[in-house]
């Protein structure tokens, strides 16, 4: 089976629907979302749909944990609690109450979905180093672990290694692997174009595919929407 690893979706409609029709085109028969389906861009409502209506599972997000109101905004940047204060405006009390239910942690046969860290799922800690991620790794009790939140795509192995994602790897079975897909939404390496994994079960192989879109479209609905200029802008050089 084929799976597409999607995380990071902060409500950019465009790069949603693109990353979809791409992963559906090769194959992939479930989706699973990696947390913040919400926060930053202008169509919470529309991404929340779609979501729940993809075949698969989503993890909870800090933005989707904050929008449900699960915890306080203080520890977001000014220009996230506005967006997260209007999002919280536009959806519904039956998407917000979605967001709520969402668990911080999901196992799917022999992979984990998590949004941050293994150690401390809701503590929203950030794992950008080898050294970073092996409190997760003893934490993991699956061959794989999949997560977002830094929206930069790589593979922490176990002992300290890091891959680095380009096209494709094949993963051998007897190691851990704590792997990042980056972010549909809002990249942050360098690339404005959308990121997700393909992770195909039976070869062990995950698949990094880069996708364009309508990336004005997603920056003019930011402005249209009121929302700070710079979260649109950010858009077009995925930083």
């Amino acid at each position: 089976m084929r799976c597409a690893i999607i995380a990071d979706i902060h409500a950019n409609l465009q790069a949603l629907e693109a990353v979809v029709a791409d992963a559906s085109e090769y194959g992939c028969e479930e989706f699973h979302v990696l947390g913040d389906v919400v926060g930053y861009n202008a169509n919470p409502s529309e991404c929340v749909e779609i979501v729940r209506a993809l075949p698969g599972v989503c993890v909870l997000g800090n933005h989707d944990s904050a929008v449900a109101g699960l915890e306080p905004l203080d520890h977001f940047s000014p220009s996230a609690v506005s967006v997260l204060e209007w999002t919280r405006a536009n959806l519904t009390e039956d998407q917000r109450c979605w967001l709520a239910a969402l668990r911080p942690t999901r196992q799917i046969r022999l992979v984990t979905l998590v949004h941050a860290t293994l150690d401390s799922p809701t503590s929203w800690g950030y794992i950008r180093t080898s050294s970073a991620a092996e409190l997760s790794l003893a934490c993991q009790r699956t061959p794989l672990c999949f997560f977002g939140h830094t929206h930069v795509p790589g593979i922490f192995v176990q002992g300290g290694r890091e891959i680095l994602l380009d096209e494709g790897v094949q993963l051998p079975p007897d190691q851990k692997f704590f792997i990042n897909a980056g972010s549909v939404g809002q990249p942050r390496d360098g690339d404005w174009r959308a990121s997700y994994l393909i992770h195909d079960e039976e070869s062990s192989g995950i698949w990094l595919r880069r996708v364009e879109y309508n990336v004005q479209t997603a920056r003019q609905a930011v402005l249209d929407a009121g929302l700070p200029a710079k979260l649109g802008d950010r858009l077009l050089i995925g930083l």
